[in-house]
């Protein structure tokens, strides 16, 4: 028997994104659990400043076995942090810790939240965060997320009285108990309320904890077992939690798998305080909503006679449910007196989407019906067309029906007409859809204006708590069920196969026309010679136009532009300019390149990060290079490099002429060391290479013939020996976070300080993020220690700067931040890198 099949699809704007899949997974678990949380209307906002901030625990029980709406609020990406798997920094690692936590989210349960905050680094206070971060803006991000989240109950992660350490952790909890009395006032961020209504929540808690040496639990305080074994997911509470954590892999939180009773602490900050449940004094039934108890009548039946062998059984009783659901809008005439905006803001409204969408995507999973859209290439560009392929299929006999597939008024009137076509079960059906055009890149929202150092620009404060673009091309299907229209989004991606991984779906980059990237990002001149610049130029569609350099002052820039012609897309070219400072004086410029396509003007470049744990990321940053003429001069050539937890530190030598080679083991217990002027140790390479402790006895061998072996910082936990140099000193949990913090020489004659280059007041001058991290103390007294610095109202520390003859060589150790500072083209950061690197000759 045929039966009638209607199918429309429209590009709309939703900012959700799955990775393996574009599809919801509908396996018997999945749809159990979904019927579970439709019997409950309860929400929980989680607070915290950082990526693996949260407690995922907690997260998993909160929205796994409780089934509340669960949502984390982290106030950063996570982009001032560590980076154990890769060099990216600032920006670049938010960008993965982004990924990171939806992925975690995708294991938890949870939802992702973040605020225009800039995680600028480690901050020992909260006022120093707050004017970083433009507390009023930050604050509004947090009341927007409240008003539109609902949560019955919120809970901040950290205190405000510093327990936290981080002044970022400390200001997350003062924001967010602003956050929950400024969401109910009207007076507050009143231009939100065109779009929202306030909201107070019932309580706001503080999760307490216990972290190493600091315990603010309690036996008197309200506690919840959160130990527990979900049989339907077969898995305990604290698996899941290792599972998501474990996503946080840059930061290295792989998480062992625990079992059995775990119990989370809770102080009540506002609010009421709870007495025998987390959402005491909430109703979590449907009698939260007008005409609500009978729907939550048909769902015991629906529960109790769902067949996990013949799930689409239920698409009926489902189908019909949803009937009642949206019949409850219109028998309430109290909401046919109201205004529109009011009754978009009213709790029933808000319980009404968040319950029909559920129930949709429901019937769908007990109908075993997956669609999906996906694209014919993996990149567009501006300007071109985007071809789509749509397909659906159900494996059973049921009344889903379709007549019409286009691309909705939106976009183009164009329509498919497959009247009469029979869905027949377990049958997949293809259609391509009309083209559309595309008028905007895949550029983060919040990377595409440049940002101050504590929070990024935002477009439209409307934007904030994203974890992702809306603005992406988006299918919507529209499907008659049982005789009841339902419509669905799914981002369009494009899909390939791996031959190591299988299918894979990665989003689509929608490009520039022409993108153009330097071949480094700094340039660093010691003298006016001049030197060559390549950029490298690629097409994403057909083009003609030109290549520039915007002039600089102080600098010579030749010639004034290139042309290029008939290039289509894929081509790839090089363009090479010259450019040389006009005198020997310390100079900081930025360069840019102008890219003139058919008319327009482009500058960016294009920049992939491309790791398994992750969807492939791909934004287009300036194109930009830092041009940095220093007074500098080198002693030696030859560096060996042994890798750490990665940084930029070896491109950042051969910018000034080293030669650079990376060690592997053989050569560093078998080579022959004596070759290298100096050996340099990458960041926490004694944290994270098993072999440095078989390799250490070596290098001290190195430095006892006369080599110079430099040690980057080292964080103080997981170090595989304490043996680092030739004689003792321990690593401390200590920072110099202020930048610009003062710098005290208190040993100017050492070789350090004075060869090949005189280091100066000004030296330090311009430092970026911190002064340096982890620093040494219980100093054994063979080492000098000729730098002293603090922070604001703390003591002076020496530890940032060890140096040591050792036989007839030399040992250094520091942990003043020149992962960040030659990276960023720090000139007296530079000048003292060189300094350590440069053993004078006896």
């Amino acid at each position: 028997m045929k039966r009638l099949s209607s199918l429309t699809f429209s590009l709309l704007l939703i900012c959700s994104q799955a990775f393996s899949q574009t599809a919801p997974s509908s396996d018997i678990g999945a749809i159990k659990q979904n019927l579970k949380k439709l019997n409950v209307l309860g929400s929980v906002l989680y607070i915290a400043a950082h990526p693996d901030d949260e407690n995922t625990r907690l997260l998993g029980y909160l929205a796994q076995e409780k089934h509340y709406r669960t949502g984390y609020l982290s106030l950063t990406r996570g982009d001032g942090g560590q980076n154990l798997i890769g060099t990216e920094q600032g920006e670049l690692l938010g960008l993965i810790r982004t990924q990171e936590l939806l992925a975690a989210r995708r294991v938890d349960g949870a939802e992702q939240f973040f605020s225009r905050a800039n995680d600028f680094g480690f901050s020992k206070n909260p006022e120093e965060t707050l004017k970083f971060w433009d507390k009023d803006k930050v604050l509004g991000d947090m009341v927007w997320v409240i008003r539109n989240f609902r949560p019955d109950v919120m809970i901040c992660r950290f205190p405000t009285t510093g327990e936290g350490g981080h002044g970022n952790h400390t200001a997350s909890a003062i924001l967010a108990q602003e956050a929950f009395s400024a969401a109910a006032d009207p007076k507050r961020y009143p231009e939100q309320l065109k779009y929202v209504g306030v909201w107070q929540a019932k309580r706001l808690l503080w999760n307490t904890f216990s972290f190493g040496s600091v315990n603010t639990t309690s036996p008197d305080q309200f506690k919840i077992n959160v130990g527990g074994y979900n049989a339907v997911l077969g898995k305990s509470y604290g698996e899941i939690a290792a599972e998501s954590r474990s996503n946080h892999k840059t930061q290295g939180f792989g998480s062992a798998r625990q079992r059995g009773d775990a119990f989370e602490y809770f102080k009540t900050i506002l609010g009421d305080a709870p007495k025998n449940d987390l959402m005491d004094g909430v109703d979590l039934s449907w009698n939260r909503i007008p005409f609500g108890t009978a729907i939550a009548t048909k769902l015991i039946a629906i529960n109790k006679a769902f067949n996990s062998d013949a799930p689409e059984a239920s698409v009926k009783s489902l189908v019909d449910l949803l009937g009642d659901v949206d019949q409850t809008v219109a028998t309430n005439k109290a909401f046919q007196t109201v205004r529109l905006t009011e009754v978009a803001n009213s709790s029933y409204d808000y319980w009404h989407k968040q319950k029909t969408k559920e129930l949709k995507d429901l019937i769908a999973q007990c109908a075993g019906l997956w669609f999906e859209a996906y694209a014919k290439e993996p990149v567009y560009a501006v300007g071109d067309k985007l071809n789509i392929t749509a397909q659906l299929i159900t494996p059973y006999e049921l009344p889903i029906s379709a007549l019409k597939i286009n691309l909705g008024d939106e976009i183009s009137s164009t329509a498919i007409n497959i009247k009469g076509y029979v869905l027949e079960p377990n049958q997949l059906l293809t259609r391509e859809l009309p083209p559309i055009f595309l008028n905007k890149n895949s550029q983060p929202y919040w990377l595409e204006s440049p940002r101050s150092l504590g929070s990024y620009s935002l477009a439209n404060d409307t934007l904030a708590g994203n974890p992702e673009n809306e603005d992406v091309p988006t299918a919507k299907f529209d499907f008659t069920i049982d005789g009841k229209k339902l419509t669905y989004f799914r981002k369009v991606m494009y899909k390939y196969v791996d031959p190591a991984r299988g299918e894979i779906y990665q989003p689509l980059e929608i490009t520039p026309p022409v993108t153009a990237n330097l071949a480094e990002k700094l340039y660093v001149f010691n003298n006016t010679q001049p030197q060559t610049v390549q950029l490298k130029l690629k097409s994403f569609t057909n083009s003609t136009g030109s290549i520039s350099l915007k002039q600089v002052a102080g600098w010579k820039i030749s010639p004034a532009k290139i042309d290029f012609s008939n290039k289509h897309k894929g081509d790839e070219w090089t363009a090479t300019f010259s450019i040389a400072p006009t005198d020997s004086k310390t100079n900081v410029a930025q360069l840019q390149a102008d890219v003139n396509v058919n008319g327009k003007t482009f500058s960016q470049g294009i920049l992939d990060i491309r790791y398994n744990h992750i969807p492939a990321i791909t934004i287009f940053p300036p194109a930009e290079a830092k041009l940095v003429s220093i007074d500098l001069k080198t002693a030696g050539k030859k560096i060996g490099y042994i890798a750490g937890a990665g940084d930029l530190i070896p491109e950042s030598l051969r910018e000034v002429g080293y030669d650079v080679h990376l060690l592997s083991e053989n050569e560093i217990l078998n080579g022959d060391l004596s070759a290298y002027d100096a050996i340099v140790l990458g960041v926490r390479a004694f944290n994270v290479s098993q072999r440095i402790a078989y390799q250490q006895p070596r290098l001290m061998e190195y430095i006892n013939n006369g080599g110079n072996l430099v040690v980057q910082y080292n964080v103080n936990n997981g170090l595989v020996t304490k043996d680092i140099g030739p004689y003792p000193f321990t690593l401390v949990n200590q920072r110099v976070t202020e930048e610009d913090a003062k710098v005290t020489v208190t040993d100017p004659q050492n070789a350090v300080l004075n060869y090949p280059n005189k280091i100066t007041d000004a030296d330090f001058n311009g430092w970026i993020q911190e002064r340096g991290l982890y620093f040494a103390d219980n100093i054994d007294s063979h080492y000098a220690t000729p730098l002293q610095m603090n922070d604001t109202g703390m003591a002076p520390n020496k530890g940032s700067l060890l140096v040591t003859n050792y036989g007839k060589g030399r040992f250094v150790y520091t942990s003043l931040a020149f992962f960040r500072e030659l990276p960023a083209g720090v000139p007296g950061a530079y000048r003292l890198f060189i300094n350590l690197l440069s053993k004078p000759k006896n």
